[in-house]
């Protein structure tokens, strides 16, 4: 070649392939149209922080003091009703219950606890002995609480209000509890009456004693021989208001009133114990936050040197997270955004986002040449990082907002303040976060302390104390690369733990371990249960807890006194039609769970009524012009029926529920219920039972909880095939994510975990977790400029390996704390956590990176007609020519440009932006600028 020949145009015309034809096989196989772009808008936004880091790193702080004004509404905007947040919004119980209480409004003068549409007021002792109770010892203990409770008075408006002025009436009486009226409150008749279970005949009367009497012991006449507990309860009116303040009042006495001895042990409750409880331990999970922040600090720097030591970059990340979340849980107080005990999770969320965007982020500046301009080490950071953390960014945010579609107001609330947050953790990580990281590298490049910020010297001096050496030199980096020291930990990565992972038999035994573990996750995922119990919502060491087990042991016999509803008018006076419905209400009565002699039915009373007076009960006329009569004889049945101008426009009837002991049964019962009632062909009847609005989840939790992870994970698919240049690495990694959601459901069955509406809540976070692994590792590969497919997977794992397993370990370490909370909500919390990290972190290092290598082909073969092989001689006489050293150039037409290796003598090169591609380095070679377009 003649001196100045054109390099560009040789190459052009020797590599006589059209761009268009190259162009368009290369977008057969990499999808980085949108990739690409936002990768340089990033590389520009890197370079504009890193030239004005002073105003990115204020204007975060002082947004975050505006918005962090909100939690001056904190308390106003606390909201843990339970049926209100834990509750499906449009369960069909709740439909329901407005039917009954428009048909079947409750009489204060007839008080009746099975005909209540809700679950009222009430206080409730449960008495338990170790022996027989049904002793004049213990009775005599029993009776004298009792009248201790009927004692507590409050003052109001200058009145002095006891039980009986707030009482639930009957006949103007109050209504007392049925095993002190068998013995007329005298202790000494306890162990002369003979008390039939579970219907004892006082006084012409039928008393049903299963929620009175419990773990007891019967012979063949169904008389009590002996019994472990007896529950005392004690109704007020509903809707009153002076209520609560006598229930309060309650919990007061019978806390400060130490019963507990040897005869019986005391437990007690009221209709206000789970709601105070929650909102109670609505803030126990504040006081773990400063811990969780602290803790991940040790995982976040391991250099000890003295100028690249990132201790207070660390510090700045965390403090990052804390500023996100001050942000935006302020903003939602500001809109008015309900604050739920579930929300009180999501800072340690964030945290975890945060750490792991900032070991990202610390990762690819490490790479960069200390060197160089901090401006050009900030645009290098954010063009290889800020890609990576936006697809896990999109994904988690997409995933909680498509959490708003749940029925449940806490997750919504949930997803709300969590999805804000981590919007808000974004923007801190790329603006506050990244503006520190480039003062910081302001200060390294100066070489100053990181402690002090005085210079110091960069190689040890000749004469000098240990200490000297030790406390006051640093700055050292890879003088072969130009970067930071590599981590030892990196090396492991590089040098032994990724080529053992790549070895054919290693991967076969790894396929090997997978299946074991999808085996067991499928295995678990079928043995879970669902559902919440009550006693959950309570603290460890709250008098809920051992109440609701001593209630669970000796009053589990009888469930729930479910009403059948006939909700419109129906000819009960035609033979055909009742006998059609006596069908419907026998069929209830076959059910397994269902006592088949306790049912309760106006009609059959009122049948029986008709016969005993010779009333023609079958002609319409005399069925209602008789109803009124029958209601004075048995006034209790009035609340039965709705009956207006001359017609029935609903009425009810109850059946005894059995041996409903658990989440299992009382979802079996619901069903069954429910279905018998729609295979009722006569006539429309609803079920209900004020405790079927919480079992109303039961129906939707499941789909609720599938429905939210498969529309997440299409979005993630779509976000990933957008976003990562390559459709087989996205397809990886929503496989990844649905594996460890596999994983997470199945070992959480294993460990004990329900599935509810708070962990309905985790498995959503689970997905944009998973996302955080597997795509941080698929991207790494696909950037990766290596050939094989095994030594990307080297690459990849060298490059974000170590960041991936300080953001799991560090958000292990921060979560950790809950599993030491009193409050269920924060342990179930921690344990899904837990094993999010665990599963996502060892698909995230060993499962996917086995995948990408198994259908992900090698470069060399797929990008082999990219590029053409000339060999052309320097330009310039220079010694080197004269040595007819020859210049390897490769001609990439799809970049636009000629890159020459192995210069020995800095050629001219034009690109078709006129820019030279080529720079001396430190061993004054001629090679390719790593910056060039």
């Amino acid at each position: 070649l003649s001196d100045g020949e054109d390099v560009g145009s040789l190459c052009s015309f020797i590599v006589p392939e059209s761009r268009s034809n190259l162009s368009n096989r290369m977008d057969c196989q990499r999808t980085d149209c949108i990739e690409r772009p936002l990768s340089n808008l990033f590389e520009k936004l890197g370079r504009i922080v890193g030239t004005y880091s002073v105003w990115f790193f204020i204007m975060p702080i002082i947004l975050s003091g505006i918005l962090g004004g909100g939690f001056y509404f904190l308390k106003d905007k606390e909201d843990n009703n339970i049926e209100r947040q834990f509750t499906p919004r449009s369960g069909p119980s709740k439909i329901a219950r407005n039917f009954v209480n428009e048909n079947f409004p409750n009489d204060n003068t007839k008080f009746s606890s099975q005909r209540l549409s809700e679950e009222g007021n009430y206080a409730s002792i449960l008495v338990v002995s170790n022996e027989n109770i049904l002793t004049t010892e213990a009775f005599k203990e029993i009776i004298n609480m009792n009248n201790k409770v009927n004692n507590i008075s409050i003052d109001v408006d200058q009145r002095t209000l006891r039980f009986s002025h707030l009482c639930a009436k009957t006949n103007g009486r109050c209504v007392s509890n049925d095993i002190l009226e068998i013995i007329a409150f005298n202790a000494s008749r306890i162990e002369q009456t003979n008390i039939t279970f579970p219907i004892y005949m006082h006084k012409s009367r039928q008393i049903f004693l299963g929620s009175a009497i419990g773990g007891m012991l019967t012979n063949p006449a169904n008389e009590v021989t002996s019994a472990k507990a007896v529950k005392l309860i004690y109704f007020l009116e509903s809707h009153n208001t002076t209520a609560e303040a006598w229930l309060k009042e309650f919990q007061k006495i019978l806390m400060s009133d130490e019963r507990d001895n040897d005869i019986i042990k005391v437990f007690y409750y009221t209709s206000q114990s789970k709601q105070e409880e929650i909102e109670k331990h609505t803030t126990d999970g504040i006081p773990l936050f400063s811990t969780t922040y602290a803790l991940p600090l040790p995982f976040s720097h391991s250099l000890l040197d003295n100028v690249r030591n990132k201790v207070w970059v660390a510090a700045i990340g965390v403090f990052s997270a804390g500023l996100a979340v001050l942000s935006s849980f302020g903003l939602m107080f500001y809109i008015g955004i309900p604050f739920v005990i579930t929300v009180a999770n999501s800072p340690f969320l964030i945290l975890g986002i945060g750490v792991d965007n900032m070991f990202i982020m610390l990762s690819n500046w490490q790479q960069t040449n200390v060197k160089d301009p901090v401006e050009k080490r900030m645009a290098h950071t954010y063009k290889e990082a800020a890609m990576s953390i936006t697809i896990t960014t999109l994904t988690d945010i997409l995933g909680f907002y498509i959490g708003l579609m749940s029925d449940f107001p806490s997750i919504q609330s949930f997803c709300l303040y969590t999805s804000t947050a981590i919007i808000f953790c974004y923007v801190y990580n790329i603006t506050f976060f990244g503006a520190f990281l480039a003062l910081n590298g302001r200060r390294e490049g100066s070489n100053r302390h990181w402690m002090t910020c005085m210079k110091i010297a960069s190689e040890n001096p000749k004469v000098g104390s240990n200490v000297c050496s030790l406390c006051c030199v640093g700055g050292e980096y890879d003088e072969e690369t130009g970067t930071e020291k590599v981590q030892p930990i990196n090396n492991f990565f590089k040098k032994y733990y990724s080529p053992f992972l790549m070895k054919p038999y290693n991967k076969v035994i790894i396929l090997f371990i997978y299946a074991g573990y999808l085996a067991a996750s499928i295995y678990g995922c079928f043995q879970i249960q669902q559902g919440i119990d009550l006693a959950d919502l309570a603290a460890d060491d709250s008098y809920v807890i051992p109440y609701y087990n001593n209630d669970r042991q000796y009053f589990s016999t009888y469930g729930p006194n479910v009403m059948i509803i006939v909700h419109q008018e129906f000819p009960y006076w035609n033979v055909t039609k009742r006998s059609e419905l006596y069908s419907c209400l026998d069929d209830f009565k076959k059910l397994r769970f269902i006592e088949d002699n306790l049912n309760i039915s106006w009609l059959n009373y009122y049948e029986s009524y008709a016969q005993s007076l010779n009333l023609m009960f079958n002609d319409e006329v005399v069925f209602h012009a008789n109803l009124s009569s029958f209601f004075d004889e048995y006034p209790v049945f009035k609340q039965d029926v709705n009956f207006t101008a001359d017609a029935i426009h609903a009425s009810r009837f109850f059946i005894q529920t059995l041996h409903i002991a658990n989440a299992s049964m009382e979802i079996e019962m619901v069903n069954s219920l429910k279905e018998t009632a729609e295979r009722c062909s006569v006539v429309p009847l609803i079920v209900y039972h004020p405790a079927f609005i919480y079992y109303d989840q039961y129906a939707v939790i499941v789909s609720g909880t599938l429905q939210n992870i498969g529309v997440t994970t299409a979005v993630m698919l779509f976000i990933s095939l957008l976003l990562i240049p390559n459709p087989i690495c996205s397809l990886w990694v929503t496989f990844s994510v649905v594996s460890v959601i596999v994983g997470v459901a199945g070992f959480m069955a294993l460990w004990n975990v329900n599935l509810d509406s708070i962990s309905m809540i985790i498995l959503v976070v689970c997905i944009g977790f998973t996302v955080d692994f597997s795509a941080h590792i698929s991207y790494a590969f696909v950037s990766s400029k290596k050939n094989s497919a095994n030594e990307r997977v080297v690459d990849a794992l060298f490059t974000v390996g170590y960041p991936i397993v300080q953001g799991a370990s560090s958000t292990i370490l921060g979560v950790v704390v809950l599993a030491a909370s009193k409050n269920h909500i924060f342990r179930t919390f921690f344990k899904i956590m837990f094993l999010v990290m665990i599963f996502g972190l060892i698909h995230g290092i060993t499962f996917v990176p086995v995948f990408l290598t198994l259908l992900t082909r090698n470069k060399n073969k797929q990008e082999s007609d990219l590029k053409q092989e000339v060999w052309v001689k320097p330009f310039s006489n220079t010694v080197q020519s004269e040595m007819k050293l020859e210049i390897k150039c490769v001609a990439y037409d799809n970049k636009n440009f000629v890159t020459c290796i192995n210069c020995y003598d800095k050629p001219t090169i034009y690109t078709q932006h006129s820019q030279n591609c080529v720079i001396q380095n430190k061993n004054n070679l001629w090679v390719t600028d790593p910056d060039c377009p």
